[in-house]
């Protein structure tokens, strides 16, 4: 039996959240024929594209390179986040049900 690595258990946790909150997602090829820098999971809510990289814990930074990707994508009008516990996935949760009520008409603090 394999067990996941820290930062395997974070995608995958964040993998359940992003099904159930029925978002449409992907983890980019990584290794040689993948681009690099790229998040580890990309996805698309309610039109805006969506970059999120996982960290094993709070202590393991993004890398310059991840920086830059993820900086590049807000400059052209996506969302980036870094999730490594429980709280930062529910932030990403949070940000797909403001874009929901945005599109929906509600707003971005309403219910």
């Amino acid at each position: 039996m394999t067990m996941a690595t820290p930062e395997g258990k974070i995608k995958t946790a964040l993998d359940r959240m992003l099904k159930a909150e029925r978002v449409w997602f992907y983890p980019p090829q990584a290794g040689p024929f993948g681009s690099a820098g790229i998040p580890d999971r990309v996805a698309v809510v309610e039109g805006l594209f969506l970059g999120i990289e996982c960290k094993a814990d709070a202590t393991k930074k993004p890398t310059a390179l991840q920086i830059k990707c993820m900086a590049d994508i807000e400059a052209a009008g996506g969302k980036c986040f870094v999730v490594y516990d429980k709280a930062t996935i529910e932030q990403v949760r949070e940000w797909i049900h403001a874009c929901r009520r945005v599109r929906e008409g509600r707003g971005p603090q309403t219910e």
